[in-house]
Order: structure tokens, then sequence, then C-alpha cells
């Protein structure tokens, strides 16, 4: 091997690294609209989140990313530590899909159904059909799927160009004499963990390991301590990405240390008896590329069997470990969601759904202000108000940055409806804080209601409150059938408003009360009106009607003038809350 092998090696190893990662990065996109299903169907039994696992890694090949997202999902409460024990587990088993694929690189036959099954017969064909979708089509799923075959004949064309370029390693005696080396195993889990750690990527580094196994020079009882620290050096990017999370998300991140470090303890501790007992003529022969393999998934089967049963040890070792309650809050947002769309969005409606729980709360806190402020109310108020001021920043933040990521037309649209829905929630809010200053400069200023004006006040804010509780009610089970009577209720409210606002002008003039209270009385019709009118946008929202205000006023009043039952719920309404 002179140094234009070397340069060759190199070159193979980029590429191969550079198809993994397009590969890994691709998929995760494509697969990204299961992952909400996939987190669905996870609950407390133990093989449905081991499956669940399994089955995301085999998809986007890679256990630390795997890790990553189960790290996020932790710190943002949609899976709990018991949960991601189960799914580190059967992360653990599904990155063994990848070593089996480059595995085929391997194959040597006369027949000509096997050669087709060497990846130098059919990456060619799928590169070709890899381009075709990525520069001419323009849908965002067939573009990802070009990518994913592009990374893939990427990768496999790194690999034999690696394969090729050690081929000659066989007969330099240094290259020999270092897996000689490895007769020591501590030393060889030393090696495996520490490249696995610096390429963050247990797949590419056994990859590597079949590379150089093309030479005909890594024995079995080399591979074996190797692979076995490729699963230790796994753990740093699940560790880095612990880094600043909740203490749940921490005790996640240990999971996946001690899982891995037990399961290379115990097995290394048996790998060195047979070795030293038994000393088997096995352990010193060549491994082959399906062999690294069959060792790969045979070791980390082996740690899951052994573990699997003691899933609820690991975590009480990881809660004295890190002992205390999750007093500081994880991240309600945490970027590692980013990597999962569906489930990113899934907790953004979860957090939408509590602002608007607040926001429905203040609207009853500021109206009951208008006739007797409750200090310790309205200090809730204010503080709730600053809250949700909070989540609407953090939403908005989180859902710009989602939608710059490539997603589904559905996650598309669903991230836009929400990005809408908050605006409308946040200003209810400040609708219900206007109110309870309103109530506050009624008591200031030592001026009350007279009793039919608190009459026909309460009729219109009982039909505000109701608006509210059905768009919001609407929002939470998804149901566009409600945006029907809330037109309809819509419509009536600004009837009222109107009505109470020329009842309390005639009053004045009348001399029953003071411009003061004129003056105030508009402004609480003014947000109560308002109120309404954004509870209307949200059950808009919700039943998908277009977005922008013209569009949506547009839709609205179609809405009203095409359905033949409006004008009867109108009816109802308005004799429901007459004044």
């Amino acid at each position: 091997m002179d140094i234009f092998d070397f340069m060759t090696m190199l070159g193979g190893l980029s590429l191969f690294l550079f198809g993994m990662s397009l590969m890994g990065s691709a998929l995760e996109r494509r697969a990204g609209s299961r992952l909400r299903s996939l987190l669905d169907q996870m609950t407390g039994k133990p093989l449905v989140g081991f499956l669940t696992g399994l089955g995301v890694t085999a998809i986007i090949q890679s256990s630390s990313a795997t890790t990553v997202m189960v790290v996020g999902f932790v710190n943002s409460g949609l899976m709990t530590l018991r949960q991601a024990i189960n799914v580190i587990m059967g992360a653990n088993v599904g990155t063994t899909v990848t070593a089996w694929l480059l595995s085929l690189g391997g194959i040597e036959s006369s027949s000509v159904w096997l050669r087709l099954l060497k990846p130098s017969s059919f990456t060619p064909v799928l590169a070709l059909i890899g381009i075709v979708f990525y520069m001419f089509c323009k849908d965002a799923k067939k573009k990802d799927t070009g990518t994913i075959l592009l990374g893939f004949a990427t990768l496999m064309f790194g690999m034999e160009t690696m394969s090729g370029a050690v081929s000659g390693l066989s007969q330099v005696p240094a290259f020999t004499n270092l897996f000689l080396a490895f007769r020591n195993p501590i030393l060889g889990v030393l090696v495996g963990a520490v490249l696995t750690g610096i390429i963050q990527s247990s797949s590419a580094s056994v990859g590597i390991l079949q590379a150089l196994a093309a030479s005909g020079q890594v024995t079995v009882g080399a591979a074996v301590p190797i692979i076995m620290g490729q699963n230790i050096g796994t753990c740093i990017t699940a560790m880095l990405s612990s880094v600043g999370a909740s203490r749940n998300a921490r005790r996640a991140a240990l999971v996946h240390l001690l899982f891995n470090l037990t399961g290379a303890g115990v097995w290394l501790a048996v790998f060195w008896l047979v070795k030293v007992l038994a000393a088997p003529t096995m352990l010193a022969r060549p491994v082959t590329l399906p062999g690294v393999a069959v060792i790969h998934t045979a070791f980390n089967l082996l740690c899951t069997m052994l573990l699997f049963p003691a899933a609820g040890l690991l975590e009480r070792a990881v809660l004295r470990l890190l002992p205390g309650e999750d007093g500081e809050k994880g991240t309600e947002l945490d970027p590692r969601l980013l990597a999962a769309p569906a489930a990113a969005l899934e907790k953004c409606r979860e957090l939408a759904g509590d602002m608007a729980a607040l926001a429905r709360d203040n609207l009853r806190r500021g109206v009951a202000a208008l006739t007797e402020v409750q200090p310790a109310s309205a200090k809730e108020l204010r503080r709730q108000e600053e809250r949700i001021d909070r989540m609407e920043d953090v939403l908005g933040t989180f859902l710009v940055r989602l939608s710059g990521q490539t997603l589904t037309r559905r996650d598309n649209a669903r991230a836009a409806e929400l990005l809408a829905l908050i605006g409308d929630f946040e200003r209810l809010g400040d609708h219900a804080m206007n109110l309870l200053e309103s109530g506050e400069e009624l008591r200031d200023k030592d001026i009350s209601l007279p009793a039919e004006d608190r009459r026909e006040l309460r009729v219109l804010t009982d039909a505000v409150e109701e608006i509210a509780d059905l768009a919001l009610d609407a929002f939470r089970r998804e149901d566009p059938a409600v945006q029907a009577e809330v037109e309809a209720l819509e419509q009536v409210i600004d009837g009222l408003k109107e009505q109470l606002r020329s009842r309390r002008i005639r009053r004045v003039q009348q001399g029953s009360g003071t411009m003061e209270l004129g003056f105030v009385w508009s402004d609480v019709l003014t947000d109560l009106e308002r109120a309404a009118d954004h509870c209307s946008n949200i059950a808009g929202c919700v039943a998908g009607l277009p977005d922008g205000n013209q569009g949506l006023h547009a839709a609205q009043t179609a809405l009203r003038q095409q359905d033949p039952a409006f004008e009867d719920r109108v009816r109802r309404y308005a004799e429901k809350y007459r004044v």
C-alpha cells in the first residue's frame, strides 16, 4: 500500500460518511410523518416501546439519531423515562440493519442472480433513478426519495473504494501486527469506542470495520471487542444532546450509556473466558463482511436479552445516579424535536391547547372584574397573561423554525394553522386584560353600573363566554362543524354590542350616568365584541378556511350567505340573548 492507495482510502471514507449522512437525513425527513403514529402506539408495554425503537432506527439508519429524539421527547414530556428505556433498547437492535446492507458488498458468486444482489451491480441504477428524482421532481417527498437513493449509492461507492484501497494491506506487516495487538480485548473496546465517539455513528464505524475486513487481516477475535466498543462510543451523541436538558432527559441519555456499558462489560467478560479457557480456533479466523454484520447483530440481541427483563433495575439505577424530582421543567419546545416534525407539531398543538385554556380562564376573570374586582383574581389574571405572551413567543419562534424544515404538505398546513391560532389566543388574553383594567377604572373612580346596565351587560358577557367555549372546544376536538354555530352567535354579539352602545348613549342624554361611565362602557363593549371576532377566527382556522383576513372574512361571508340554516341559528341565539 503506497501513498496513493492511502489517499484513495481517505476519499472512499469521505464518500462513505457523506453518503451515510445524506441518506440518514433524507430518511429522517421522509419518515417524519410516520413518527407521530409510532409515538401514539407507545404505551407502558415494554415490547411496544422496543419494537418502536427498532422500527424507527431501521428506517432512519441511526441509533444515535433515535436516541437524541428520545431525549428530546422525554425533555418535552412526550415520553416517560420507562418508555425511553424500551425504545433505546430497540434502537440498538435496529441500527444493525446498516451492517447487513453493507455486507452485500462481500457477495462472491458465479450465479447471475446472486451477483445482482451485489451493490456494484444495482447502485448505478439507483443513482440514476435518484438523480432523476432529485433534479426533475418538484415534490418534496420525491426529492427526498431521490436523495435517499443518491446517499445509498454514494456510501456503497465509498465502501467499495475503501475496500479496494485497503486490499493491499494484507501484505503490510505493520497492519498485520496492529490487529495482533487486538488480542487484548480491552484495547479493541477502547479503539471501537474512540472511533465511534469521533464520527458519532456506530453504523459508520461498523462500515469502516467491514471495509478493513475486506483485507482479510481482521480476525473474529479482534472484531468482537471492537464492535462492543463501538456500541459504547455511540452514546456520546445522546450524552452531548442532554446537556442543558431536564433531569429526566439526562436520565434517558444515561440509560443509553448504562445499557451499552453493562452489556459490553458482561459479554466482554464472557468473551474473555471463552478465549482464555477454550481458545477456539474460530477466533483466529479472518472475519468477512457478513461476519461483521452477524457479530454486530448477535451482540446487540444478547445485550437486549440480558437487560430487557431488567428495565426496572436500569430505571432505578439512573434515579439513584441522578436523584431528586424533576423540578426544573424541561424546555417546552425542545430543539431536538425539529428532527421529528410530526411529533414537534403534536407538542406545539398541546401547548397551544394550554394557551387556549389560559385565555378562556382569563376571559372569565376579566368579565367578573367588571362587576367586582377581586385582588387575588386580578393577580392571577396578570400572571397568566404574562404566561400567554411568553407561550406565543416560544410557539411562534419554534413554528417558524419548524417551517424551515422539509415538511409534508399536511404538516406545513398544520404549522401555518397553529401560527394563526396562537395569535388569536394571545389577543383573547389581551382583551381579558383590557376588561380587568376597565373594571379597575370603574372601582378607582367609584363609578357603579346602574342595575339596567348590569343586566344588559350580563347578557352580552354570557354570549361572549359561550362563543369562547364553542371556539376553543372546537380547537381541542378539531371539530370544523362548530364554525356555523360560532358565526351565527358572532353576528348576534355584533348586534348586541350596537344595542347596548345606543342604549347607554340614550341614558346619558336622559341624565342617567356620567360621561366617564360612557367612555368605559364603550371600551368594554369593544373588547367583548373583538373577543368574539377572534373566536370566529379560531373556528374558521379549525374549519380550514383560507389564511389572511381578507380570505377568512370572505369565507365567513360566503358561509352566512350560502348556509340555508344560518338565519335559523341567528334567530335562536338572538332569542336566547335578548336584552
